[in-house]
């Protein structure tokens, strides 16, 4: 295992979305120096020859791949072809630009839609094709899922270091409050925030508000990044979560109270659940020696903090 040191060459791939930043900001409150970010303008990283171009004359020694194609249920289902051939060339690009130019170790970063619909809760690393995708966002999954074989191929086959990690549902800093693209936190965040400024009677969320959801703040997860990338070589995709679940009522009554929206809530039991539990069992990497710091309220406080800030 390659040791990172302070001065060691990284280059984070995504650094202007929520993850990326985070493990941009984690690695310089580590003292590491010698960080390399490049904007969209400045290296198209669906472009082959472009990212061959970069890994030749920059030679990074570590890689953190956390950039990629996101969205909400609406955009993965509407911008199929999209979602799978952007993510599918991130990956491919920048994994086999790590092997050709002799990176020492690369991360990975997916995501808890690798797993069947149905998987067996809580969801182990086990868990991977077992069974069919959820279909709105089969596209992405099966990019992410071929990240996670070319990085085992990679050491496999060239003795490659390239891990994966695979985060539970995330929030945090610099998360998407887009009206109809963005997750179920930070959509009640935005939602309860007009509510509250508009002086509105109530706020509805669909659903009866019983299913569970696991989060972890987006800091947390660049802590177990860097956690990994100094603890970890193998094969095997490595879940990361929180261990915590909570309802849905329980998360809005939450994000109310936070935002301070004095109106009533209401549960529009017309409109679908989704699906019932979908906790990542993160026991793995608990094992290793690594669990998250952020407590869920106070990560909360600080995702609407920085919601303010923006808007």
């Amino acid at each position: 295992m390659e040791k990172i040191e302070k001065t060691s060459k990284i280059f984070v791939a995504g650094h202007r979305g929520m993850v990326g930043g985070a493990i941009v900001r984690k690695l310089k409150e580590n003292g590491f120096t010698n960080i390399i970010t490049k904007t969209h303008d400045e290296l198209d990283i669906t472009n082959q020859a472009a990212v061959n171009g970069f890994f030749e004359k920059e030679k990074p020694q570590f890689v953190f791949l956390a950039a990629a194609k996101v969205g909400g249920i609406y955009a993965n289902n509407t911008y199929r072809y999209d979602f799978i051939y952007q993510n599918l060339m991130i990956a491919a690009n920048v994994v086999e630009a790590a092997r050709k130019f002799g990176v020492k170790k690369l991360l990975n970063l997916g995501s808890s839609c690798i797993y069947p619909k149905f998987a067996e809760q809580p969801i182990t690393e086990n868990s991977l094709l077992t069974g069919e995708l959820e279909q709105t966002n089969e596209p992405y999954a099966l990019a992410k899922i071929a990240a996670i074989k070319l990085c085992e191929s990679a050491n496999r086959q060239y003795n490659c270091d390239f891990i994966s990690a695979m985060p539970t549902n995330l929030y945090g800093i610099g998360d998407n409050y887009h009206p109809e693209n963005s997750h179920v936190l930070p959509a009640l965040i935005r939602r309860f925030h007009e509510a509250k400024v508009a002086n509105s009677n109530e706020v509805a969320v669909w659903g009866t508000g019983s299913p569970l959801r696991e989060f972890l703040f987006a800091d947390d997860v660049a802590d177990a990044c860097l956690f990994l990338i100094q603890n970890y070589s193998g094969d095997k995709h490595v879940n990361v979560g929180s261990g915590e679940e909570i309802t849905i009522k329980a998360l809005a009554e939450t994000i109310k109270r936070i935002v301070g929206f004095q109106g009533n809530l209401t549960w529009d039991k017309s409109k679908p659940d989704g699906t019932p539990r979908k906790l990542m069992d993160s026991s793995f990497l608990r094992g290793l020696g690594w669990k998250p710091k952020v407590n869920f309220e106070e990560g909360i406080k600080i995702a609407y903090e920085d919601f303010l800030r923006r808007i």
